[in-house]
């Protein structure tokens, strides 16, 4: 399985984020979609996750009401799913790499360790 995650870069305060996450490959065995970011030197934070079919999200309950996960079913096919994260409001707090990752029969969970298939992840820096 292959994920690939796009968007981030620099964004100002108080704005919104949207990145992209695609999984293509054998994702026959996958249940769900998690978001985490991860700053230097500390443990990747969970943000969200999503069922493969894109009908149930969760979220860390800090993130909850800035934080959106949903499926992108016009560019989603059978070798190819695509999701999204949206997070409004951003704080320099916020700047950290995010990252996506296919979770298998342990989903719905907020433990890295559940996850198996991983993107290079995204940088986003929220800085006036």
């Amino acid at each position: 399985v292959q994920v690939i995650e796009t968007g981030g870069g620099l964004l100002q305060p108080g704005g919104s984020l949207r990145l992209s996450c695609a999984a293509s490959g054998r994702t026959f065995s996958t249940y769900g979609l998690g978001w985490f970011r991860q700053v230097p030197g500390q443990a990747r934070e969970f943000i969200g996750g999503i069922s493969w079919d894109g009908a149930n999200a969760f979220y860390a309950e800090t993130l909850k009401g800035r934080s959106t996960i949903f499926k992108d079913n016009a560019r989603s096919s059978l070798v190819l799913h695509v999701i999204h994260l949206q997070m409004d409001n951003l704080k320099p707090e916020d700047t950290a790499v995010y990252s996506c990752a296919t979770a298998g029969q342990n989903y719905p969970s907020r433990d890295a360790d559940d996850y198996e298939n991983w993107g290079q992840g995204t940088q986003v820096t929220v800085s006036s």
